[in-house]
């Protein structure tokens, strides 16, 4: 939504915008209701959220939470929960093009550490939990957005 309005405002300089132009705003605002309910949910269980993918990923393989020998469990709750919280705005403003650039460093990063396996693992089973913690409506909305993030960070190239 912020990069479409971006856009537009630069596309209509010095005029006005078609009502085709606008459409994207009054689709937006049909949708705004059930946007902020499933951010007000995400706030309210997103260390649910953590606890459970991390839960599902010990079980997988609890050398995901490795970086050689040392213990990285802290850091990777930092950057999913972060990772969540950059999801949730997306989701909430309609707006992956700002997602993606806010990701834009991360693939190289992950890379650096061999994490890659462990950001597919996480965004994957992340869905999957999703699918049992909200709505079917809202993981609809929310599962596009954390497979960007699941492709975009555990990405191998």
């Amino acid at each position: 939504m912020l990069s479409q309005l971006n856009c537009l405002s630069r596309d209509v300089e010095g005029r006005y915008a078609t009502d085709a132009e606008l459409l994207f705003i009054a689709e937006y605002v049909k949708s705004y209701l059930r946007r902020l309910q499933t951010y007000q949910k995400l706030q309210e269980i997103e260390v649910t959220i953590v606890q459970q993918t991390h839960a599902k990923m010990q079980l997988i393989d609890p050398k995901l939470f490795y970086y050689g020998a040392e213990d990285v469990t802290s850091k990777w709750k930092q950057d999913t929960l972060r990772t969540l919280r950059y999801s949730a705005v997306a989701m909430l403003f309609n707006d992956l093009e700002t997602l993606q650039e806010q990701f834009s460093s991360w693939p190289q990063i992950m890379r650096a550490f061999g994490a890659q396996q462990s950001c597919r693992v996480t965004y994957q089973l992340m869905q999957e939990v999703f699918k049992r913690q909200l709505s079917a409506q809202q993981a609809d909305r929310l599962c596009p957005i954390l497979e960007l993030a699941r492709q975009s960070l555990g990405s191998v190239n």
